[in-house]
């Protein structure tokens, strides 16, 4: 008879949240305060790190069945296609997410970005230019490791840019997402919300580690010095494109392995709603059969 640890964790590797997942993570409209939004709440996950390890490889299955059949709904002349938009501050752990939660999926229907600062031939373009020519193809999966928001919170920030340029970013961002929406992509965007303390924890972690020397940036610090700056403007950008088309979700990010999980579960979501089912043959299967039974 197995032990009731192992029961829990088998309780846990099957839970289903009463409300989905999106829907509890969703940041409400109106003002944001990120201050009052925990770090390290596990929300709609009853159980400990194992269980969530072991919840998250549950999830493959039916993840990878789910891609598959979007894939197949691009390959038959299909227009779907999903868009994960991952952003937080550093050590938040888009990388991460990225590496155990969509790693879940097949890579050849994958397709994964990690913007940089701009070039210079990308400076010379709309800011969204550069986010056009990266968007999934139909029946692919884009990740974006940050995104065109990076052009309404390090340029504010660092007032890269007029005060004014940057406030009709916005509205720019969202008309750009709602056709996005309206044309066939599903959007899901993914606020990795960490706690100062914890940011402190992991820099120190990457000097303490000779493994990780290759991941910390002296710049790192000078952003920190902006905290508030950076929760300021995080703030303004998700009030203001929080719209009911593409939404935003704040995923608690203190604890990685709830982070990896909760970002697994809304890209499950996500492909459980558009509903897809194998595309029909469009050819006469049992001549097709005779012709194989010959050959």
């Amino acid at each position: 008879m197995g032990s009731k640890k192992t029961k829990r964790r088998k309780a846990a590797v099957t839970q289903a949240p009463r409300l989905r997942l999106s829907d509890r993570l969703r940041l409400p409209e109106g003002p944001v305060d990120l201050a009052a939004l925990s770090t390290s709440e596990t929300v709609g996950f009853d159980g400990d790190k194992a269980d969530g390890v072991a919840a998250l490889a549950a999830l493959d299955d039916e993840l990878s069945e789910l891609q598959e059949k979007l894939f197949a709904h691009g390959r038959s002349g299909g227009q779907r296609s999903l868009l994960l938009v991952l952003q937080g501050m550093d050590t938040a752990g888009k990388g991460g997410a990225v590496r155990h939660a969509v790693a879940l999926m097949d890579p050849q229907g994958l397709a994964h970005t990690a913007f940089k600062a701009p070039t210079r031939e990308e400076l010379a373009h709309d800011f969204l230019w550069r986010i056009r020519r990266r968007l999934p193809r139909p029946g692919m999966v884009g990740v974006f490791d940050r995104s065109h928001y990076e052009d309404v919170l390090v340029t504010r920030v660092k007032s890269l840019f007029p005060a004014a340029t940057i406030g009709r970013r916005y509205a720019a961002i969202n008309r750009f997402e709602e056709r996005l929406a309206t044309t066939g992509t599903t959007v899901v965007k993914v606020m990795l919300h960490i706690s100062k303390e914890e940011q402190r924890n992991r820099l120190l972690t990457r000097l303490d580690r000779p493994d990780k020397y290759w991941k910390y940036r002296r710049g790192d610090i000078d952003d920190r010095a902006l905290w508030e700056d950076y929760q300021r403007v995080y703030e303004i950008a998700l009030e203001r494109c929080n719209t009911d088309i593409t939404p935003w979700h704040v995923v608690p990010a203190d604890h990685k392995w709830y982070r990896n999980w909760a970002v697994a579960m809304l890209l499950l979501e996500a492909l459980r709603e558009m509903g897809l089912d194998w595309p029909s043959a469009d050819f006469d299967v049992e001549i097709e059969r005779g012709r194989v039974l010959a050959s």
